[in-house]
């Protein structure tokens, strides 16, 4: 069957878009592709964050990121829909033009949530590492084209993940499938080489599960960084299935 449905899901690190990407992954429809702009974004990286596996991911994609948007828009991944799992941040120096006739979900997370996780792992953290700047960018750029499917937030999504995954389906013009609902424990082939340093949380997982409440308290170049990211987040919660 010929892929004639591609979907980007935009995301920030440290935001269950893994899961969401195993969810898709689920369906016999759909084909997956983990983050295919990362190894393109290390070579044009505008921020000095340390990203761990750096040589490796360069060495497991194409580094030319012209030449990986010609195959996400042209080609056939076998399934009648494709999903590339994207960070926002990893749009850099590329025209975005693709996009616009592609379906574009936006994946967003409170940003205290975010930076309590990813600043355990990368170091020097700003607001562009995180991607919530660019993702705020971005939705208005895919707003104005008409080329915004939708946003979902990573908390609702753990809250209610049958009436979110449905309502997105809906969107996406695609039948919900309750299969996405679980998945197997452990790695995926289609995980991308940084999965080690990643993705040990969701390979534990069997679905999604809801994660307790819980007061964060952020250290004070981190809760700088939040200052920037919260009303971005908030502008985009308004609009969150």
């Amino acid at each position: 069957m010929r892929t004639r449905r591609r979907i980007n899901l935009w995301s920030s690190p440290r935001n269950i878009s893994t899961a969401l990407m195993y969810s898709f992954a689920q369906r016999p429809d759909t084909t997956v592709v983990d983050e295919p702009l990362y190894a393109h974004y290390l070579t044009h990286q505008p921020t000095e964050a340390e990203h761990p596996a750096r040589e490796a991911v360069l060495a497991s994609q194409e580094n030319d990121g012209a030449r990986v948007v010609d195959t996400l828009k042209n080609h056939d991944y076998g399934t009648e829909n494709v999903v590339f799992k994207q960070m926002t941040h990893h749009l850099v120096d590329l025209d975005p033009a693709f996009l616009y006739a592609m379906s574009n979900v936006l994946l967003i997370r409170d940003p205290d949530e975010i930076l309590a996780s990813f600043g355990r792992v990368v170091d020097r953290v700003t607001a562009a590492d995180v991607g919530l700047p660019q993702q705020g960018d971005l939705f208005n750029r895919l707003t104005v084209t008409g080329s915004l499917t939708a946003v979902v937030d990573a908390g609702r999504l753990l809250d209610d993940p049958p009436g979110v995954l449905e309502r997105l389906c809906d969107r996406l013009d695609l039948p919900f499938d309750p299969a996405m609902l679980q998945w197997e424990p452990g790695p995926k082939p289609y995980d991308g080489a940084w999965a080690d340093h990643w993705y040990a949380g969701v390979h534990r997982s069997a679905g999604f599960e809801p994660r307790p409440k819980k007061v964060i308290e952020l250290p004070p170049n981190l809760a700088t960084v939040a200052e920037v990211c919260h009303p971005i987040y908030q502008r985009l919660l308004q609009h969150a299935l």
